[in-house]
Parts: structure tokens; sequence; C-alpha cells
């Protein structure tokens, strides 16, 4: 891979992206879609991931396929390691997650929900990138990026689980970019706010600062090109974080029970 990053993609790149149905995943594809390059689009939804692959291939970029699931842990190890193994991975995105929030009128989310958010957001996720990073670092090169949210800054009672699983997937990521940067693989912590994707459009409530998910897809892409350890947006999310911090503890909490947000079943 070269050594300049901050630009666009370079041919001869590979890049595996999860969650590559629909959107951040399917935006990056197409960021990133161009001749020379050659993208593995892992999704749960084949047929939908068939459409991003398409619009893919349409730009010149080489694509292949999985329908993976990522509360399969074992699964989708064996999965990266047949695919690397057969073609290096240079650059792996791990955008696919669950946003479930408490379900109205429950005290909590089910514990279903919370082993299977668990697994999607936190525990396959810092298995791939443990794996990937092993095998980055013996080449020397390499970038991972991780897919977090503000939502890690905060108690929110809403949604424990979610913010729970990011904020771990969170510290993991800065741990393990301090421990890859003497290897030059570069690990990229992504924490946006709200994105205008249909796990932002199941919600009902107060969407601050929404982003497009193609604006969003470029400002991501650009940070795991150009190494970045940490990128935050939009910036006032960096603003809310530090007013949390400095707010008593009883106080936050009690700004964070008030909020009102619904959220519609998942159709997938």
């Amino acid at each position: 891979m070269p050594k300049q990053d901050h630009g666009a993609p370079r041919k001869g790149w590979h890049i595996l992206i999860t969650g590559a149905s629909s959107g951040i995943g399917a935006a990056l594809a197409q960021y990133y879609a161009r001749p020379g390059v050659h993208l593995s689009l892992w999704a749960r939804n084949q047929e939908r991931l068939e459409k991003t692959a398409e619009d893919a291939r349409s730009k010149g970029a080489s694509v292949e396929t999985r329908s993976i699931d990522l509360s399969d842990a074992e699964a989708s190890l064996k999965a990266f390691g047949e695919t690397d193994d057969q073609h290096p991975v240079d650059i792996l995105i791990l955008s696919a997650g669950m946003a479930d929030i408490r379900p109205e009128g429950a005290l909590a989310e089910s514990a279903d929900v919370a082993l299977k958010m668990s697994m999607v957001n936190f525990a396959t996720p810092v298995a791939l990138a443990t794996e990937a990073a092993n095998r980055m670092a013996k080449r020397r090169q390499g970038r991972i990026g991780l897919m977090g949210s503000v939502a890690s800054f905060h108690d929110l009672p809403l949604a424990t689980v979610y913010s729970g699983s990011k904020a771990g997937i969170g510290r993991f990521s800065t741990a393990l970019h301090a421990a890859m940067v003497p290897y030059n693989v570069k690990v990229t912590l992504i924490a946006p706010g709200f994105i205008d994707t249909p796990m932002s459009q199941r919600l009902e409530g107060d969407q601050a600062f929404l982003v497009p998910v193609d604006k969003a897809a470029r400002k991501i892409a650009r940070a795991i090109n150009a190494g970045r350890a940490v990128l935050v947006f939009p910036w006032a999310f960096q603003l809310t974080r530090a007013l949390e911090a400095i707010l008593p503890r009883p106080i936050a909490h009690r700004i964070l029970r008030g909020l009102e947000i619904m959220q519609h079943p998942s159709s997938s």
C-alpha cells in the first residue's frame, strides 16, 4: 500500500467493509469504488448487498460479497482469514452495527437484544480487528477503522447496551492504535453523531446536526486514509462531551433521562 494515504483511494488497494448493504457501509463502498480497487463487501442482507456491489462495479472496482452475520464471531473470523489469505486486506472498515433502544414501556433492553448487540457492536469487531492487526503488523502496513458513536460519551438510559458497547469499542480502538503505531498499522476510531441512514430513520425525536450519509462517508474515509486516531463529528458533539464531563453526574443523568426518542422496528 502506498505510504501517502491522505487523498483519494489508490490502485491496488483491497478494502473490506462490513455492513455494506446500506447506510455508512454502502456509502463508503461507493467512495472507494474505482478502477484498480478491490472491494470485499459484507452484510447480512444479500439482496441489498448485491445492489451495493453492482453500483461499485459500475465505477470500475472489482467486488466480492459475503452474506455474514457478525453475531456469529467464529464464522466471521473464518471468513476474514479466508479473504485475507487470498488477497491481503489493506483497509478493514468495521461499520456494521446495531442501535436498538429500550422499547416503550420496558424497564431495560431485553437480554436477547443485549447479547446480540454486544456481539455485533463490540465482541466480533474486536476479534476481527485483532486478527487483522496481527496480520497487518507482520506486513508492516494496513488501516483499520472501527465504528464508535458519540453515544459512547454519555450514560444514555434509553440505550444502555448501545452506549456501553460503543464505549467499549472506543477504548479498544485507541488502545489498539497505541499498540500498532510501531508496525505502520493505523487504527481509527470513528465517533459520529446522527447520520441520515436507515438506522437513524427508525428514530422519532430530535436528531441534532444530522449529517448526509455521503458527506459522512467522505469524512470517515479521509480520516482512515490519513491514519487519524480519532474522528468525532459533527464538531458540536465534542462540546456536549466536554459539558457532560464537567456536570455533576446526578444532573447529567436527570437531563439524559428526559430525552424523548422512539424507535420503529427494523425492516431487516
